[in-house]
């Protein structure tokens, strides 16, 4: 079992229901679901596009996938999130884009979002005592070769390179595209979400998802609202 500090909207969300059809399946629900008919892309390609994405739901990473350490539980870690979300307050990201990070593409804030740094950081500080050691194969798998010093640095301190300075929210959209069909893909994914393109997304909510074993796809075990505004949301 592992568990993961996610930031998703709402299940009823129109970005949720655009981004779960988009890549084949509900992050809420586990169902599988009919992936829209696109120019340039048949029913294999398009599932094939989103296979990596689709196992893990609709997402922005903050505390990335984690086994709970030595002594700790899932009753434990889920009061935790309950007494966090009480102190956080929601926040809007000012712009959201369809933006390629690399090889693959996402939606990414339009431009440096203090809150959402500072909310990222704080989630990562707060549960870093639920987390579990990474092994030495867990460590391998992020290939530390291909990393800086500073994401080696965050790797080993922290169970993922991307954190604090190096952090960058992105809600995965494709895996990996080969460079000739970027911008073919850049133009499906401009259509599919247009209503949401270089607009704000409000992050009201902290997600915790779960993976009941290794490989399997990623559900959310619950929604917790910010500011706790609300009950406790459970999938």
């Amino acid at each position: 079992m592992r568990y993961a500090l996610y930031f998703t909207p709402p299940a009823s969300d129109p970005l949720t229901l655009a981004a779960q059809r988009w890549l084949g399946r509900s992050a809420f629900t586990g169902a599988a679901l009919e992936q829209p008919g696109v120019g340039g892309f048949d029913a294999t390609a398009l599932a094939g596009l989103t296979a990596d994405p689709r196992r893990y739901g609709f997402h922005a990473t903050l505390k990335a996938p984690f086994a709970l350490a030595e002594g700790r539980n899932e009753a434990e870690l889920v009061a935790e999130i309950g007494r966090f979300v009480a102190e956080a307050d929601p926040f809007d990201i000012p712009e959201l884009i369809v933006g390629r990070l690399d090889s693959f593409f996402a939606l990414v804030p339009g431009d440096h979002c203090d809150a959402l740094q500072a909310f990222s950081a704080e989630v990562v500080r707060r549960f870093e005592r639920f987390r579990a050691p990474l092994s030495s194969a867990d460590i391998a798998r992020r290939k530390p070769d291909a990393l800086n010093a500073a994401e080696r640095q965050n790797l080993v301190q922290w169970g993922y390179p991307y954190v604090f300075d190096e952090f960058r929210f992105h809600m995965t959209l494709t895996g990996r595209v080969q460079a000739e069909r970027h911008d073919a893909v850049e133009r499906v994914l401009l259509d599919q979400f247009s209503d949401f393109h270089g607009r704000p997304l409000p992050v009201t909510g902290l997600a915790l998802f779960r993976e009941p074993s290794r490989g399997a796809d990623f559900t959310v075990h619950s929604l917790f609202p910010l500011g706790g505004a609300a009950n406790r949301k459970t999938a």
